[in-house]
């Protein structure tokens, strides 16, 4: 893996970091990326689905899941994992990332993982063939195509070091802030670096030194390298070899920091864990000397690196790299107070979905109501059979007579002067848990019973429990003798256009139980729409979870609602045509018992 990450690269976000987060897209803003390089974040905690982020002057949704696991399912091409947890959670987040798979690049943030836990981490990576970067790091960056969160810092520094596009040096450090320094270095010195990586500054960290310098010693961009090491550890002793043995053969400018360490009596740690001299060899003096006599070109100070940069970038006759068109972040951005996935009003033609909306509303298009629904609904296209039966679903509870309680109450308000506004409100209003609500009921408790595979016998019991009628089962007028039409022709459609029916075929089990015990305890029109309809979800791939949000959000009764208006209005505009005067209930069909109030 010559490049770790592309212009196409995307990431999965542990933590709900949002200042990092909003860092890595305005850099993807700036320079022109297609996709944002955060495709998920991984918030535990979290409440929400998605979380708001800036998008240039626009915004965007970045989704959230509660774990990793679930992130990586849904976001499959995301190949990098961003591990901002903390250092009693990141081996636990790392372990479990390379547990999943598909990631081939694992950051990790945190320092003071426990030495047993990191070498193992590490370790386990190396087998697995995934690249680690930290512990204990700012991250790295391949300029112009992705980079890590705050590396860099602010977009003005980021354009400065000439981070937005690709150069030819290959930086590797240990400190994520001299990692800074020494891109503005040199981008001063030089024409900027094409890749970088922060590798931490634990003592054990999973890329070392010589992995990322032979990584880019195979990277065409990369022209030349810049090692920037310190006092500690013998990491630096592997690139020697490397060089001696020909492994690497493109120039390496490098300088071991912490040569001050020689003018203490005792060993001094320089604010990493790792850097600390803990034998001549690893001192900072020692390593300067033995990189030098290797071959690798080694300053005689840190202050004489910047001159070092430019000697061998001049001798190497780069062509000089065209600076590309770059996006400007707006200043002043303003969040939007609503969010709209459904449809859009501001090009030539409104869309549903993405759809215009002449695509679906013509007659010659073929398309119903149906298709409406799925889309603004749903946001799919569902195939025919799944259309056709939303819309046989809104003819068949379209109306139900005058008689109850909605259309009732819709008749009663236009006959006192209000408008068809006004009175298709009050007998919407009445749609609830004993009127139109049983389709909620009665998906959510057959599926219930049918997902922990109860028998009839033990789904009654379980709803006897409950304290509850089961909703969807039995009719005040219909029963076996009497069977409600309605019925018959959803459940005829579904037999002859669903690929299956297995809830339907669970609950007409539970309907020969319950009508064994009284004829009217059929399998009622609410029943068996709701039924029906987590048999048409399943069959079109839904989720199970999913299923169960449409259920619990109340979409269900939302088919109820759609339908029934149409009644409804049609009886306000009866009412209207008929020019009926106001209402007022005979005192006959009221039981008065009034007793007379007793004095306090």
């Amino acid at each position: 893996m010559a490049q770790l990450f592309t212009k196409d690269t995307q990431a999965i976000f542990w933590n709900n970091n949002k200042t990092a987060i909003q860092r890595m897209l305005d850099y993807d803003y700036t320079i022109k990326r297609e996709t944002p390089s955060v495709a998920a974040i991984v918030a535990p905690t979290a409440s929400g689905k998605f979380e708001k982020f800036f998008w240039g002057g626009d915004e965007i949704m970045i989704p959230t899941y509660k774990t990793t696991a679930e992130a990586k399912a849904a976001q499959p091409q995301a190949d990098v994992l961003l591990n901002f947890a903390s250092f009693r959670t990141a081996y636990d987040v790392t372990m479990e990332a390379l547990e999943i798979g598909g990631f081939k690049t694992i950051m990790i943030t945190a320092e003071g993982i426990p030495e047993r836990l990191a070498r193992k981490m590490n370790q386990t990576a190396r087998d697995a063939g995934v690249v680690v970067i930290g512990p204990a790091t700012v991250g790295g960056i391949a300029p112009g195509a992705f980079k890590i969160a705050n590396v860099g810092g602010t977009i003005e520094n980021i354009v400065n070091s000439k981070l937005h596009r690709t150069g030819s040096c290959g930086l590797v450090t240990r400190s994520g802030g001299l990692f800074n320094e020494l891109s503005n270095i040199i981008a001063i010195n030089a024409d900027g670096i094409a890749e970088g990586v922060a590798i931490g500054g634990d003592r054990f960290v999973g890329s070392v030194f010589i992995d990322n310098l032979l990584r880019m010693q195979d990277n065409p961009d990369v022209k030349y390298m810049i090692l920037l090491g310190e006092v500690g550890g013998t990491e630096e002793y592997k690139v020697i070899e490397a060089v001696k043995s020909g492994k690497i053969t493109k120039p390496i400018i490098a300088w071991c920091i912490g040569t001050i360490a020689k003018y203490y009596d005792s060993g001094v740690q320089f604010g990493h864990a790792g850097a600390s001299a803990n034998a001549e060899r690893e001192t900072a003096e020692a390593k300067n000397k033995a990189m030098a006599e290797a071959g690798i070109h080694v300053p005689a100070t840190f202050n004489d690196l910047p001159a070092k940069i430019k000697e061998v970038y001049e001798s190497l006759n780069i062509a000089p790299i065209p600076e590309p068109e770059m996006n400007v972040v707006p200043k002043v951005r303003r969040s939007k107070q609503f969010i709209c996935t459904i449809s859009d009003d501001r090009g030539e033609e409104a869309t549903y979905a993405g759809f215009p909306i002449s695509s679906v509303a013509l007659p010659s298009t073929g398309k119903g109501i149906g298709d409406v629904i799925s889309l603004l609904w749903f946001k799919k296209q569902y195939p025919k059979w799944a259309t056709d039966f939303i819309e046989t679903v809104i003819k068949t509870v379209a109306d139900h007579g005058p008689a109850v309680s909605g259309a009732h109450n819709a008749k009663v308000t236009a006959r006192a002067g209000k408008s068809v506004v006004e009175s298709l409100v009050t007998g919407l209003l009445t749609i609830g848990p004993r009127f139109g609500g049983a389709i909620d009921g009665a998906a959510e408790h057959f599926k219930y019973a049918d997902d922990n595979n109860l028998s009839p016998k033990e789904f009654l019991n379980h709803m006897k429990k409950l304290g509850i009628p089961i909703p969807g089962i039995g009719h005040r007028i219909k029963s076996l003798k009497n069977p409600d039409l309605r019925v018959k022709g959803l459940m005829d459609y579904a037999a002859e256009n669903f690929p299956k029916t297995p809830l339907l075929d669970y609950a007409r089990t539970v309907e020969a139980l319950t009508t064994s015990k009284k004829e009217n305890l059929i399998l009622n029109v609410d029943g068996t729409i709701g039924i029906l309809m987590v048999d048409m979800w399943r069959a079109l791939g839904y989720p199970e979870e999913e299923i169960n949000e449409f259920i619990a959000s109340g979409t269900l009764n939302a088919f109820f609602i759609a339908g029934r208006t149409i009644g409804f209005i049609g009886h306000v505009l009866d009412e209207k045509r008929l020019a009926m005067p106001m209402y007022r209930h005979p005192m006959d069909d009221i039981l008065y018992d009034v007793q007379k109030a007793e004095e306090i």
